[in-house]
Parts: C-alpha cells; sequence; structure tokens
C-alpha cells in the first residue's frame, strides 16, 4: 500500500498537463488571424457592449431538459430522510414530567431528538417509581459539538451538574447520545428542564439495552416514545443536522413557528425562501435542505439561456451547463441547508438581465430598457436581502451599468440625438428606484417576521427591528476571528488549496463517510486561467463579453482581499459562476476561428475531464460510504485534502 498510494498524486499532474497544454494551444490559436468573413478583430473597435442577444431556438431544448434532468436526480439522491420526529414536549416549564415505560430494561445508552430552543435536563430514573437515581455529568468531560458521552451516577464527589443531558444551539434538530457507564434498570423516567431559551421542545427518546440494540418501547399517549419508528440505526447525516445546518433551519423553523430567531447574523429571506420546503415536508432533513437543492438544479436551465445569449452556439451553452452540473461545490453547497446557494442564484439572475441591457443598442426606447434594468434590480435586492455577499457583486453591476450608459450615450444616432437628454434623466430615475428604492424596500419587508415575533407589527417597528440586525451583523461578522482546521484564505481558493470538510463518520473500520466543498479542478484552475484570457481579451483587445466576465468574477472576489474575519472555501462559490463563463468565452473565441482550427473536439475534452473527476469524487460529494483505501489512492490529490 504504501508505493500504490503515490498513484494518487498522477491525477492532479495529469490534469494539470492537460489544461496546461490546452491553454497553450489556445494562445498559438490567438496569434493567428481571423478568417476573412469575420467582423473585424476586437482589437480593432471600440470597446462597446452593444450586440445581438442570441435567441434560444427549438434545439436547445433537449440539452438544457436532458441536462437538469440528470443533474436532479444526483442531486436529489440521499439527500435526507423525508421523516423526522416531530410530536414534542415543552420542558420549558421547568416541570418535572415523568413517563412509566411499557416494561423494565436495563439501559447502557439513551439517544434523544432535540426539537426548538435550548436548555437542559435534569434525568432521574426509578425501577419501582419511589427510589430515584440522578443523571450528573463529570467535571472532568470534554465536551463534544456532536456527541454527549461521559455521563455517570453520582457518588457525591467529582460532578458538577445533575442537568446532565443537555440541549445546546449545536444539538437542535439532530439524534444525540449520552451513554451510560454504570447501566441501570429503568421502569421509570423522570425529567426536568432547564430552559435558557424557551421553547425547551424534546421530541423523542430511544434507549438501548446492554447488546446495544434499540429497545421499542413505542407509547402514542407519550409524546417522547410516539415516534418510536423513527429512530435510525445510526446517527448520520441523513437523520440529523450538520455544520451550519445547526443555524439555518433552525431559524428558518422559528419564522414558521413566530419564535424571534436565535440566528441573525444574516438577513432573512434566505432562510425564509428555506421555510417554505419545511412547510411542504416538515422539519426533516429533507425538508430543510429542499428548497436549496431544487435553487441548485433551477441553476442550470438559467445558465443555458444566459449562455446561449451570450454566445449563440448550442454546443457552448450545453458545455458550459455541463461545468456547472459537474462542479463539485455547486452540489455539494446546494445539498447543505445554508443560504449561499441563494447568493449565487440570485447573482446568476442579476447578472443575466444586466447583460440583456447591455447588449441593447444606443438609442433603444426607454421601454425597451427598462424591463431587463427592472429585473436585474430587483433580483439584486432579493440577493441582497438573502445574503450580504451578494452586495459584492453589485459593485460589477455598477461599474458595468455605467460604462454602458457611457457607450449608449457616445454611440447615440444622429437622427435620434433630440431623444437623448429625455431618455438619460429617465433611465437614471428609473435606476435609482430599481437598484436603490426597490432593494431597500425588499430589505425592510424581510424583516417582518423579526416584527411579528417581537409582538408590534408597526412600521416603526420593522424599522428598528431592521436596523438593530444591521449593527449586530456588521459588528458580528468583523469580530469573526476564531480559528477553524478548515479555514482558507482567497489565495487558496484559486487553486483549491483547501476544501472545508462538512461531515466526517469514520465509525465503521475500513470505510469512510465524509463529504467537503471545493470546485472541481477543471473548473478552478482552467476557469483561472480562461479569466486570465479575459482579462487580455477584455483590456487588450476591448472585447465587451471578456470585459463583463472579469468584472463580474472581480466584483465576487476583490471584496474578499480586504476582509480579515475567518473564510472559507464555500466563499468562493458565486465566483465559480464567472470561472465557468470565462472557459466559455475561450471556447467562444476559438469558435471565431472554426475555419482555422477543430474548436469543438478541445471544448468537448474540458468538459469531459470536468465530468470524469465529478463522477471520480461524487462519493465525496453527497455522502457515499467509501473503502479508505479509495480516499488515500484516489482522492487525497493534495496533503490539505481531507480525504
Amino acid at each position: 500500500m504504501g508505493s500504490i498510494r503515490y498513484i494518487v498524486y498522477l491525477f492532479p499532474v495529469l490534469t494539470a498537463a492537460a489544461l496546461f497544454y490546452f491553454f497553450v494551444w489556445y494562445v498559438q490559436t490567438q496569434r493567428r488571424p481571423l478568417a476573412q468573413r469575420l467582423a473585424p478583430a476586437p482589437d480593432k473597435r471600440r470597446l462597446t457592449f452593444a450586440g445581438t442577444c442570441h435567441p434560444m431556438v427549438k434545439k436547445d431544448a433537449v440539452p438544457l431538459l436532458l441536462i437538469t434532468a440528470i443533474y436532479a436526480v444526483t442531486a436529489f439522491v440521499q439527500l435526507g430522510d423525508l421523516e423526522a420526529p416531530q410530536s414534542a414536549r415543552d420542558f420549558g416549564d421547568e416541570t418535572a414530567q415523568t413517563f412509566v415505560l411499557p416494561e423494565q430494561v436495563q439501559v447502557s445508552k439513551l439517544w434523544y431528538f432535540c426539537g426548538l430552543g435550548t436548555g437542559s435536563y435534569q434525568v432521574e430514573i426509578s425501577s419501582d417509581g419511589v427510589n430515584w437515581l440522578s443523571l450528573w455529568q463529570r467535571k472532568d468531560d470534554p465536551e463534544d459539538a456532536d456527541k454527549v458521552t461521559g455521563y455517570y451516577w453520582a457518588d457525591g464527589t467529582g460532578y458538577s451538574s445533575s442537568y446532565a443531558m443537555t440541549q445546546n444551539y449545536n444539538q437542535l434538530f439532530k439524534w444525540n447520545e449520552i451513554t451510560i457507564d454504570n447501566p441501570q434498570y429503568i421502569r421509570y423516567l423522570r425529567l426536568t428542564g432547564r430552559a435558557n431559551k424557551q421553547p425547551l421542545e424534546l421530541n423523542e427518546l430511544a434507549l438501548f439495552d446492554m447488546d446495544g440494540k434499540f429497545v421499542d418501547l413505542s407509547d402514542p399517549t407519550n409524546p417522547l416514545l410516539d415516534e418510536q419508528g423513527l429512530v435510525p440505526q445510526a446517527i448520520t447525516f441523513l437523520n440529523s443536522a450538520y455544520f451550519d445546518e445547526i443555524y439555518h433551519p433552525r431559524t428558518a423553523y422559528e419564522h414558521i413557528r413566530g419564535v424571534y430567531p436565535y440566528e441573525v447574523t444574516h438577513p432573512p429571506l434566505g432562510k425564509l425562501i428555506m421555510s417554505v420546503g419545511i412547510r411542504l415536508f416538515g422539519m426533516t432533513p429533507f425538508g430543510w435542505r429542499f428548497m436549496g437543492t431544487l435553487f441548485g438544479v433551477g441553476m442550470l436551465p438559467l445558465l443555458y439561456v444566459f449562455l446561449k445569449n451570450l454566445f449563440g452556439r448550442t454546443s457552448i451553452a450545453t458545455c458550459g451547463t455541463i461545468l456547472l452540473a459537474a462542479d463539485f461545490m455547486h452540489l455539494t453547497q446546494t445539498r447543505l441547508a445554508t443560504i449561499d446557494t441563494y447568493g449565487f442564484f440570485f447573482v446568476l439572475l442579476m447578472y443575466f438581465f444586466m447583460y440583456r441591457y447591455l447588449v441593447l443598442p444606443a438609442g433603444t426606447c426607454f421601454k425597451t430598457c427598462a424591463l431587463p434594468l427592472f429585473l436585474s434590480g430587483l433580483f439584486w435586492g432579493i440577493g441582497a436581502a438573502s445574503k450580504w455577499t451578494v452586495i459584492y457583486g453589485c459593485t460589477g453591476l455598477v461599474v458595468l451599468y455605467f460604462l454602458a450608459l457611457y457607450q449608449k450615450l457616445r454611440d447615440w444616432p444622429e437622427e435620434l440625438r433630440h431623444q437623448r437628454a429625455a431618455w438619460t434623466v429617465k433611465i437614471l430615475a428609473f435606476s435609482l428606484l430599481v437598484f436603490a428604492l426597490i432593494p431597500a424596500v425588499i430589505y425592510t419587508l424581510s424583516y417582518l417576521p423579526y416584527a411579528a415575533a417581537s409582538g408590534e407589527m408597526s412600521l416603526g417597528n420593522l424599522l428598528r427591528e431592521m436596523w438593530k440586525n444591521q449593527e449586530y451583523m456588521l459588528s458580528y461578522h468583523s469580530g469573526v476571528t476564531d480559528t477553524h482546521p478548515y479555514s482558507s484564505r482567497w489565495y487558496q481558493w484559486l487553486v483549491d488549496a483547501r476544501p472545508i470538510l462538512y461531515y466526517m463518520d469514520n465509525s465503521v473500520e475500513g470505510v469512510t463517510t465524509r463529504f467537503a466543498a471545493f470546485v472541481n479542478p477543471v473548473i478552478c484552475w482552467g476557469g483561472l486561467l480562461a479569466i486570465l484570457a479575459c482579462a487580455f481579451h477584455g483590456i487588450v483587445r476591448r472585447y465587451g463579453k471578456a470585459l463583463f466576465i472579469l468584472i463580474g468574477y472581480l466584483a465576487q472576489l476583490v471584496p474578499w482581499l480586504f476582509i480579515g474575519r475567518i473564510t472559507f472555501a464555500y466563499h468562493y462559490f458565486p465566483s465559480v459562476l464567472f470561472l465557468i463563463l470565462a472557459l466559455c468565452c475561450v471556447f467562444d473565441t476559438l469558435a471565431q476561428k472554426e475555419e482555422l482550427v477543430r474548436w469543438k473536439g478541445a471544448m468537448y475534452a474540458v468538459t469531459g475531464g470536468a465530468v470524469a473527476l465529478y463522477a471520480l469524487f461524487y462519493p465525496v460529494l453527497v455522502g457515499i460510504t467509501y473503502p479508505t483505501w479509495y480516499g488515500t489512492c484516489v482522492l487525497k490529490w493534495f496533503p490539505s485534502w481531507p480525504f
């Protein structure tokens, strides 16, 4: 095994070599003169965004629907359980609740599924209902964020708390475990809650005998034992929250329940979107992950239309959409119930409609210009109300907008010169409405759940709640300086240096289950080289489409250069859109020389390479258990990759 493990290094070497060869060949092709039938070379024209917005045609329907359908299957498979304990008992009143089990059981461990609220429970047991023992927590037990262990029966020394069963913020909507070193016979169980944040809801209990076997104690009259059929064989991501799911699904559920939210470090709209899935499928892993995965699927047809409008070729639109479908981070991130997915989705939409405005020729009437501008501003407002990272993208929109405004006024037709001043006033006033006032209204209205939970729905209170949260978010994000084993900086994102591991289970020897967020190397490395190509075409050759992509990429990346808080690979997620657009721009500039080079074979090779890596890494994108040797010999391309 010692020598075989080094085979893993062939994969990154071959991938990097293939991409390097492709771009060396690409640079050589760009030195060749364009065929005579093509338009004048970009470097002989003034920079302009105006041009043809290529329409969709009937033959586009097949690849669009096929790619979307295939990806949807791979995205929704093993997403999470459709069922989880729903009925709950509220222990927030600190009243002791006694439960009589159907039979006496000698218990070695206990599982419990936490609902809403935080606090702890005093656990007392009895075999006769007269003599009671309390479960205590030892002072020297280390705290574990995912599994509560090491609880003992009190002997009068060395113990800190009789409230031994905890329900902390990082234990909600997941199964938790406590073990009993000195197993006891239990017939009567008494729980007393102590709430830190009410309600303090406990959804289900599960007891295990001396052999570790689950004891079915179903009792339809007892809310803690009425869903015993939902007790899983093992605690995994399929039946429990993981990573930041301890924050966002909880907040979405709190909005549904009218409870003032615990997580207030991001604007509310992303969690409100997430709550739609919870309303449809219940507070279950599938329910809280559904909307993010659905939005991830929805990105594919949107990107296809975008690419077809940009480049006008079905083959390029198909390959670009496949690249997004084959991206690792796109799959893993959209299956995780966080709000980053919605940020990406709305960044895609706001740039798509901005492009639709940019390509309108000078002299286009105000009415025609208004619709794409309105939709771009609308989706920027919705995105900003979902996550602040969308605001970074707005800087790119502003740059593009004013560049386009300058060009439209510069190239205004002479015969329509008398309309230019009136058009300019109307377009500027309308832009202020759609990019400032309407987004501000959307952003403020997203705080309605906060106002409702506070008990006052007045406009003044809504504005106070909104403003108070802005102050808190600014303070919070500027102070996030804690270390994390999987944190990374922006320069590491550029080369996939440090994926973020979301889940790991090594409980069975010889196999492992884990998944992480990082970009498909073909897209990450090839896209970065393509961004450099876009910089050359956009700045030197004054090619509008290339400059459009470059500005969008820099708008998403550059702000992170100046942010001092702890950061992670998933903060690069919106930039993936522009890496793919840049690769497609490279394909397009090759296509302009189709009389001189065979470009389609190269494009299909790059796309096929991304798909091959997607298949290779699929187990660590969706949490399929795999042999440990597969991670060591195939997936661990670099020492920093957690496989």
